[in-house]
């Protein structure tokens, strides 16, 4: 056909269904994909993506940009990193349903705040609470535009609490007439475009005053009449986290959930540092759910799981010790000043941690045998002996002398690494055997969330760079990694429109040079609602990002354009 909006050229397609690559030209019009092939017809305007890959735009089914889409109308960190469509509501947090109350309202920032690490100043003065109802609050996003597409799940917490009150926040058990009512408000946010249902029976999610979320103890029975809502109105994907790393955790309640909705069901899946490890018998138990017939799919974090931290940021190894608190308030520059003191470094090195429960993170910010000095060029895949422990004994001194130093100093970006999960015995080859099981998505990135402590939103350009192109053993196909965050998660969510370059498709895609693609530091911006501060990791190699055929990001920069907007699904 003639009159193609564009044309790109000579690309490496890469499908996004785990088909081989191939060298091809791809015509768009009218914000879909109209031909796939050699010898195209000219368009209004061409893209030489000679060398280039094309790949469908990435499906991030893990974010909680919940409160960021209500007032900014970009999801950085993710979509620079080829995002173009995100799943909010995920681990069962949220902001809708919420009574119009002042106390409501902060109890659901609290819990945010304590599970997602958004601070509270920045989720009180940003959110509009123009909503009462999940359909409100999708009707409030409807008007509203983006960089990339969003849809939503239900969170089960601020459901609970708003049928339950406070016998829901305190986590009691729901009577039957608690379980209707909460499955009415389910049906009906279904049938209003909602993607689904989320929850967390984990019990490191937490408020910020260290309360349990409450549907940290939701009995199964509440769950499997979610599920059987599902199954009643035929869509929708249920996402859950379970702590499954405990002994005798296993997937049977997760498949009953899967086998009673007769829908896709999602779970989190990783490996500790430390054996003894469950994750070989949980991809058994997959590939048994899913041989059943059942729809049932993982979602991994290509790297360690892990915190970031420094003086800048919301931890630092010393942040429980009273000295570093009396000064974590002052400006930055007058706090880097004071510590680099060296009264101040004596002060707190001989300060013990807080033994407060309520501060456990404390503890875990000293691991130093799985901490590392991030560098200006992330490396996330470093030997255990360019650990902070390793180059303080061989310095001949203490690991925490070696990290405060460090961070005092600034020295390559002044932020460490502490990997605290799936970095099994060192390095990451646990998550390579995840990484080739065929139930297994990409996902975990949390963009919107840990504002002060992770970025992990650029795991899609992670994936791409060290798995495919970089690592020393083990690479993956790009084929495979592409698919397991395009065409999979798309599939996973019943976003059969998208994922996959194909005609009539549609146009989400992302144009990259593999050889250019690289990760830069996280960067402290202070760009949230009252100043808020937050890590954004640009990346280099994109050459543009398309959303519905409109280009939103070209070479690292965003165009201004906003096509993306609220999908209803169903």
């Amino acid at each position: 056909m003639n009159g193609y909006d564009l044309v790109i050229r000579g690309g490496l397609i890469v499908d996004g269904t785990g088909a081989a690559p191939f060298v091809a030209d791809l015509a768009i019009v009218d914000g879909c994909i109209a031909a796939i092939g050699n010898g195209l017809a000219d368009g209004a305007e061409e893209v030489d993506a000679s060398g280039r890959l094309v790949t469908p735009g990435f499906v991030d089914v893990h974010t909680h940009y919940d409160g960021q889409v209500t007032w900014d109308n970009r999801l950085a960190p993710s979509t620079l990193h080829g995002v173009t469509t995100a799943v909010i509501g995920n681990c069962g947090v949220g902001f809708a349903p919420c009574k119009p109350d002042a106390a409501a309202r902060h109890g659901m920032i609290r819990l945010m705040e304590g599970v997602e690490d958004i601070p509270h100043p920045v989720l009180a003065e940003g959110l509009p609470w123009t909503w009462e109802s999940f359909p409100d609050y999708l009707d409030f996003l409807a008007s509203r535009s983006f960089d990339a597409d969003i849809a939503a799940l239900v969170p089960h917490a601020p459901l609970r609490v708003y049928v339950m009150g406070e016998r829901g926040a305190r986590r009691e058990a729901a009577t039957a007439e608690d379980i209707a009512a909460m499955c009415r408000l389910l049906g009906e946010a279904l049938d209003h475009g909602a993607l689904g249902i989320a929850t967390s029976r984990s019990l490191f999610h937490r408020s910020s005053d260290g309360t349990p979320i409450p549907t940290y103890q939701a009995a199964q029975d509440e769950l499997l009449a979610f599920a059987r809502v599902l199954r009643e109105k035929g869509k929708g994907v249920f996402q859950i986290v379970e702590d499954l790393h405990l002994p005798g955790a296993g997937l049977g309640p997760l498949a009953d959930l899967a086998r009673e909705a007769g829908r896709p069901l999602t779970f989190s899946i990783g490996t500790g540092n430390v054996g003894p490890y469950h994750w070989p018998r949980l991809l058994e138990e997959l590939g048994a759910a899913n041989a059943e017939g059942l729809v049932v799919k993982a979602q991994l974090m290509p790297r360690a799981i892990g915190m970031i931290l420094g003086f800048e940021l919301t931890l630092n190894p010393f942040y429980t010790t009273q000295t570093y608190r009396a000064l974590a308030e002052l400006p930055l520059a007058e706090r880097l000043a004071a510590l680099r003191r060296p009264d101040t470094r004596a002060a707190i090195l001989a300060e013990p941690v807080d033994p407060d429960p309520a501060l456990v993170l404390g503890r875990m910010v000293r691991m130093f045998d799985s901490m590392f000095l991030l560098g200006e060029e992330p490396d996330y895949e470093q030997p255990p002996e360019r650990s902070i422990a390793a180059r303080a004994q061989a310095a001949g001194v203490t690991p925490e002398e070696l990290a405060y130093d460090l961070l005092a100093a600034g020295e390559s970006g002044g932020k460490l690494y502490l990997a605290m999960a799936n970095y099994a015995d060192g390095n990451l080859d646990a998550l390579g055997v995840m990484l080739d099981h065929p139930d297994v998505v990409l996902g975990l990135g949390d963009g919107g969330a840990h504002v002060g402590t992770i970025c992990d939103a650029s795991y899609s350009t992670f994936a791409l760079k060290h798995w495919v192109r970089d690592r020393a053993h083990g690479r993956k196909r790009v084929e495979d990694m592409v698919h397991r965050m395009t065409q999979a998660t798309a599939q996973l969510c019943g976003l059969d429109d998208r994922g996959v370059l194909a005609p009539g498709m549609r146009a989400d895609l992302n144009i990259i040079d593999l050889e250019r693609l690289g990760l830069g530091h996280p960067q402290v911006h202070y760009d949230l609602p009252g100043g808020g501060r937050r890590l954004i990791q640009q990346a280099t190699g994109y050459d543009l990002t398309m959303v519905k055929g409109v280009v939103v990001q070209r070479a690292g920069m965003a165009t201004g354009a906003l096509p993306g907007q609220l999908v209803r699904c169903g």
